[in-house]
Formats: C-alpha cells, sequence, structure tokens
C-alpha cells in the first residue's frame, strides 16, 4: 500500500498545483491532460498492426476510500479509471491518433507499467519501446511486463482492493521482494540487456486467473528474450535460481526435506558473485553465493542445539540454492540465452581474450563451464531447539 498511497498523494498535489497555477504561457491545465497510469501494447488479431491500451486515470475519483464506492470499472470508462484501446503501424503514431478518442492530450510522467502481449513480444519489442526511450514524459523507472497472453486483458481485471489494475500490478511488483520468485525489471533494465550485445532481457510474466467477477491477477515467472525477441520462459525455482546468481535475493523462504519432513528456512540476506577465468582459451565462470537465514518452521525430529543437527540443515539449505541455481542455468542454457549476463562479464574483465570468443558466443554458451559454489548460514533458531513434536513424544 506504501506505493498506491504515494502515488495518489502525488497525483493529488499534480491536480493542486496545476489548478492552483496562473500566470504561465506554457503551463498544461488538467483539464486538458488524460494521465496515463498504464500502457498495454499487443499485436492486432486479425491484422499486423499493434493495438495500444492506455489505462487513464479518472482524478475525480481518486477520493473515494474503496473501489466499490469508486466504481472502478474498465472500458466502459465507468469508475476511477478508463481504459481507451486504439490501433497504428506504430507507438507514436497511435498514440496521436488517440485523440479522435480522447480529448485530451496522453500524459506519462505517472505512467507505471508498460505490459507486452505474449504475440507482439514474439516477433520483437525493439521498436516499440524505443519511443519510451525516447520519450522526454516517460519515467526510465516503469516497470515492463509480458503478458501471458494479450496485454489488454490484464488492463480488465478489476482489482479488488486498489481502484485502478495499474495501481494493483505496481503494488504486486512492490511486493514481490518479499518472495524472491519473480524478476522485478524496469525500462532502463530491460534496455542496458537490450543494448547489450550478448546479456538476455528478462521481464516478469502476468497472467489472469480465474474468470468473470473471480478474476485475479497473478505473477509466474520470467519472461526470456533472445535480442528483442520472446523466446522462453522461466518458472518460478528458476527464476529464484537467476535472481541468486545476478544478486537480486531480498528475502523469501526455503523449504526443505529433512528426514522425511520440511523445514521452512528464512531468507534474511544473500550476496551473489560472478568470476570469469580463461584456461587454455575457453571461459570459465565461477558462481559464489552466500547466504544467512533462521529457521522459521521445523518438524524435523533433530535438536537444534547440537551443531551438528545445524550443519546438517545448513548444508541442506545450500544444497536446495543450488538446486535453483543449476535449474536456471539448464533452462538458460537450452534456450541460448544469456540471461545471467555471463559475456558482458568476460567482455569486461578479459578484454583481449573476449574479441575472440563473442563471434562465437552463441555456440560457446550452451556448454559454458559454471562452477556453482554455495554458502549458507543459520544464524538463529529460534527459541526452541527441537520441534514440539519431538518434545511431546518425550
Amino acid at each position: 500500500m506504501k506505493h498506491l498511497n504515494k502515488l495518489v498523494t502525488t497525483l493529488l498535489i499534480f491536480i493542486l498545483l496545476t489548478l492552483g497555477t496562473t500566470g504561465c504561457w506554457n503551463r498544461r491545465e488538467l483539464p486538458s491532460l488524460a494521465i496515463v497510469l498504464g500502457v498495454g501494447l499487443d499485436k492486432m488479431e486479425d491484422s499486423d498492426q499493434l493495438e495500444m491500451t492506455t489505462q487513464i486515470i479518472k482524478t475525480s475519483e481518486l477520493k473515494a476510500s474503496t473501489p466499490e464506492e469508486s466504481g472502478a470499472g474498465g472500458s466502459g470508462g465507468a469508475g476511477a479509471y478508463w481504459n481507451v484501446r486504439n490501433s497504428g503501424e506504430t507507438v507514436f503514431s497511435t498514440t496521436r491518433d488517440f485523440t479522435h478518442k480522447v480529448s485530451r492530450k496522453l500524459y506519462f510522467p505517472h505512467n507505471q507499467l508498460i505490459i507486452f502481449g505474449s504475440s507482439l513480444a514474439e516477433q520483437g519489442v525493439q521498436e516499440h519501446l524505443d519511443f519510451f526511450l525516447r520519450d522526454q514524459e516517460t519515467r526510465l523507472e516503469v516497470f515492463v511486463l509480458v503478458a501471458d497472453d494479450r496485454a489488454s486483458d490484464i488492463f480488465d481485471v478489476k482489482p479488488r482492493l486498489e481502484k485502478v489494475p495499474s495501481m494493483k500490478i505496481a503494488e504486486l511488483m512492490d511486493a514481490q521482494a518479499a518472495n524472491s520468485t519473480t524478476s522485478i525489471v524496469r525500462l532502463n533494465q530491460f534496455a542496458t540487456r537490450l543494448m547489450s550485445d550478448t546479456t538476455a532481457p528478462i521481464a516478469p510474466i502476468i497472467e489472469v486467473l480465474g474468470k468473470g467477477n473471480e478474476r485475479e491477477l497473478s505473477v509466474k515467472g520470467t519472461a526470456v528474450f533472445k535480442e528483442d525477441k520472446l523466446i522462453g520462459q522461466l518458472n518460478k525455482v528458476e527464476t529464484r535460481g537467476l535472481l541468486w546468481v545476478i544478486d537480486r535475493i531480498k528475502s523469501g523462504i526455503i523449504d526443505v526435506n529433512c528426514r522425511d519432513t520440511i523445514v521452512s528456512l528464512e531468507i534474511i540476506r544473500a550476496q551473489g558473485k560472478i568470476s570469469s577465468e580463461i584456461i587454455d582459451g575457453q571461459p570459465y565462470i565461477k558462481i559464489e553465493i552466500k547466504e544467512d537465514g533462521n529457521i522459521a518452521s521445523q518438524c524435523c525430529p533433530i535438536d537444534l542445539v547440537s551443531p551438528n543437527a545445524v550443519a546438517e540443515l545448513e548444508e541442506l539449505q545450500a544444497e536446495a540454492i543450488k538446486a535453483e541455481i543449476q535449474a536456471a542455468l539448464r533452462k538458460a542454457q537450452k534456450l541460448n540465452a544469456d540471461i545471467f549476463g555471463f559475456g558482458d562479464i568476460i567482455h569486461q574483465r578479459h578484454p583481449k581474450e573476449w574479441q575472440e570468443l563473442k563471434d562465437d558466443w552463441d555456440e560457446i554458451f550452451p556448454d559454458l563451464d559454471v562452477e556453482i559454489i554455495v554458502e549458507a548460514k543459520l544464524r538463529r533458531s529460534g527459541s526452541l531447539g527441537q520441534p514440539v513434536v519431538l518434545d511431546k513424544e518425550q
């Protein structure tokens, strides 16, 4: 809710300042602006044209305390937002043509996200991103996502708590840091990967679950691109494996099997490091992970007062982390997509040798030798040395 409250406050301040400012010859009157909070880009179903969905905020509805009070609606225009769709050859021309449907100029500084439909993403996204990267009104911190199907469908899902779907999605992205099972990608990060000669762009995947009024939005894994085209995806396990490597793990839970029971281990902090060497002309990558955790809950029949028992759980935790990284590595090498940025690391640290490797990177990466080292430590075991079940049995 922190993100939502900040956004609503910012919009209200913007409205007050705009209404209260006088005497400025080039100021933009609020009645002349259509404030965009979300953009969806799809391939038209019956042609090769672009379909663009803009979610426009109805500023007069922002003060309603609940989505029900604001009557949050969709493409019909009722409620706190209005989904407007238009088609064209490019994002620029389509944006200009919105004047035929919207009497106000589209205003992008408060835009929260850009969602690509899967069909459009498979064709390529670079030409469509060009508009947002050049547009001075677009913030480089907007979220970039890929829809499991059509981007327009995402904006039609009525949120239960927030007033506007775009706000719901932005909140959903912020909440993912607690689980570290979803990649969070902003426009500048996506563009940086896109400009790399070897590093594959990624983006979280968002889907619609349920039907009718029971529909909900959910984030599920990571879209993988080759250059600017969608070629595959990572599941949640593979996604966290990627996040370990690129040092994007903030927190989360690791469940490990311990003597036919499950122990939940909380991730407190983690650090990922990638190093490279060239041995006999061949590149070699080492991944080192250091992780600190707590025991969140456990029914394993071991006494955690014993150093050997703690060491056993630490080993299980390290093995689980390594397995997630291996899963991500297998998928990336199968897709032949360097989602980890190994090529850029070799380029930076071995620039001379890289000149001999770069043209063959697509042949090298699928068989690249990668060593994974994980060091996991449990800092606190809680107030109970033994599980409650074990105490009762004794």
